[in-house]
């Protein structure tokens, strides 16, 4: 079978400063493509190819597979079962390195203690299980609140058994979401200076093509050429942040897409931009929420409560101590996660702040207080996403940071770690305004709780 897509040669911009080597185009090819698509079939590849070499194209950054053998195929469009699984969970749970000392004294939940991100960094294999697949594991990166990267053991099986998730959310909305040969079934999109970018078959979904896509103008030279390759595809489900799908209101494209459905996730979805994106698509918004840690966790389909979802995840609000807060009142939303067998967590403080009530007779949260959407202002007024800047300030070494800019557009950084001069070299050419950064010495010393890493009191951001 021909390669379905070739690589590119690494090519990073000498003329660009800000260029960072990992996204170079092709900068890494580890596997071939059939260890990528073990049941790839020719029409399987066939599509892959012309999505991967259509004219109007960007530039691919990765290349990437499911991995999933027949077995696995099959095994991830069913989702686990959930009669029953916390007892089982915790006994794997007991077994993990991290309890080895205090296994005698854990019973039921409650007497187990709470687990930050921290305690990932610090040693994450400790909560890895000694039996684990570990040949089903593939490495997520999450940069989190902090900023700085926790390496996250993913189970192939369970990242395809999340995509089955979105098929079922997009049913319970009355919608039929089944392969089309003739559309890409799912654009994961993203809008950022540099990212990862690439496109797949989902193995469990007919081996229909899907694709990351970076909807930022530089990834897409030619006029037009965004627009031409989205409206070519058609995803019939787009998925993304707040930031990403804002882009998906351009005239070009509402008048061109139809998806069935939109996700929104990883940060807060404002209502005013879930009611634009429901006029202008006449489709479902969907928001999930949830972190890589955890994998979903909670949904709201109308802009009202996070209902908890009906998979192998348990939620507890608690007080700074630890506590149960009475029911309905705010706390830190704490979750019990078993959807990841490499990573099994047991009271998982998210950093996140909501309450606990009741829709429908599901859990669910309400006023959740979770990750912001912020934006800079750059000198010549265009709108800098954060994401953007958290890039350079993990490329200059920063394990955790604050970035503040007032309302007359100055900006100042507070950085736990890395090169303060060359962080803010690279912020200020990214803001096109000078950038003062200080060092703190903890990560503490950014603030209590969960810090803000982000904020902007500048006009029109």
């Amino acid at each position: 079978m021909s390669d379905p897509c070739a690589p590119a040669a690494p090519s990073p911009d000498p003329d660009d400063p800000l260029a960072l080597a990992e996204y170079a185009a092709g900068g890494a090819v580890a596997l071939t493509d059939a260890e990528r698509w073990p049941t790839l079939d020719e029409a399987g590849a066939a599509r892959l190819g012309a999505v991967a070499r259509h004219p109007l194209a960007p530039a691919w950054v990765h290349r990437t597979g499911d991995r999933l053998t027949a077995d696995g195929v099959a095994r991830a469009r069913t989702p686990l079962p959930v009669d029953d699984w916390l007892a089982g969970h915790l006994a794997t749970a007991r077994k993990l390195p991290a309890y080895r000392r205090v296994a005698d004294t854990l019973g039921d939940l409650p007497s187990w203690p709470t687990v930050t991100r921290d305690d990932l960094l610090d040693d994450v294999s400790a909560f890895v299980p000694l039996d684990a697949d570990l040949d089903r594991m593939i490495e997520g990166s999450s940069s989190g609140t902090t900023g700085r990267a926790l390496q996250i053991p993913d189970d192939i099986e369970e990242v395809a058994r999340s995509f089955h998730l979105l098929v079922r959310l997009v049913a319970e909305q009355g919608i039929h979401w089944r392969p089309d040969p003739g559309r890409m079934a799912l654009a994961y999109v993203v809008h950022q200076r540099q990212a990862f970018t690439y496109t797949s078959v989902i193995s469990s979904f007919g081996q229909a093509v899907m694709a990351r896509l970076n909807l930022h103008p530089s990834q897409w030279p030619a006029a037009g050429q965004r627009t031409g390759f989205l409206l070519h595809q058609q995803p019939q489900v787009i998925t993304g942040n707040p930031t990403s799908l804002a882009e998906l209101l351009q005239p070009e494209l509402v008048a061109g897409l139809r998806p069935l459905a939109l996700f929104s996730g990883a940060m807060a979805l404002s209502l005013g931009l879930r009611r634009d994106l429901e006029r202008a698509y006449g489709c479902p918004v969907i928001d999930v929420y949830g972190l890589h840690e955890t994998r979903p966790i909670a949904v709201s389909a109308d802009g009202g409560p996070f209902v908890i979802l009906d998979r192998r995840v348990h939620v507890e609000v608690l007080d700074a101590s630890g506590r149960p807060v009475p029911a309905g009142q705010r706390g830190e939303i704490v979750v019990t996660a078993g959807e990841n067998p490499l990573l099994p967590l047991v009271r998982y403080r998210t950093g996140d702040f909501g309450r606990l009530v009741d829709v429908a007779g599901r859990p669910a949260l309400a006023d959740l207080e979770g990750r912001e959407a912020t934006r800079f202002l750059a000198l010549d007024g265009s709108l800098v996403p954060s994401v953007d800047l958290t890039q350079q300030l993990q490329a200059g070494g920063a394990r955790g940071w604050a970035v503040h800019q007032a309302a007359d557009g100055s900006v100042t950084a507070a950085v736990v770690g890395g090169d303060a001069a060359q962080i803010g070299a690279a912020l200020g050419r990214l803001l096109a305004r000078p950038v003062t950064v200080t060092t703190v010495p903890t990560l503490l010393d950014l603030g209590e709780g969960k810090p803000r890493r982000y904020e902007s009191l500048a006009p029109g951001t």
